[in-house]
């Protein structure tokens, strides 16, 4: 599914810290602390990883399996890119304007 590691550069990509990764995808600070902390493959319920990866490609970011077509082997990240370009960074920050999706714990 997805690893820490990704987790950490999609942010890095996107200029934005653990707290807001958690607005964004509606899940408490602790989870995204939990799963970045995580060795290999994030662990989580299925909602919760669900929400994330949601977040994450509503921001433009791409999650690479380890399996999927690239120049190099392994899993990663990219930041998708527009018809102008990468997205702009206030396109992450309106993202955080709108209301987080609820978290059930």
């Amino acid at each position: 599914m997805i690893i820490a590691a990704q987790i950490r550069a999609a942010r890095a990509l996107l200029g934005i810290d653990q707290r807001q990764l958690a607005e964004m995808a509606g899940v408490s600070l602790p989870t995204i602390q939990r799963m970045e902390a995580a060795s290999g493959e994030v662990r989580g319920t299925v909602d919760k990883l669900m929400k994330l990866i949601r977040a994450l490609e509503a921001a433009g970011i791409e999650i690479l399996g380890e399996h999927a077509p690239s120049a190099g082997i392994g899993r990663g990240v990219r930041l998708r890119e527009t018809q102008g370009g990468a997205v702009p960074a206030r396109q992450t920050s309106a993202l955080l304007d709108q209301p987080p999706l609820q978290e059930s714990e």
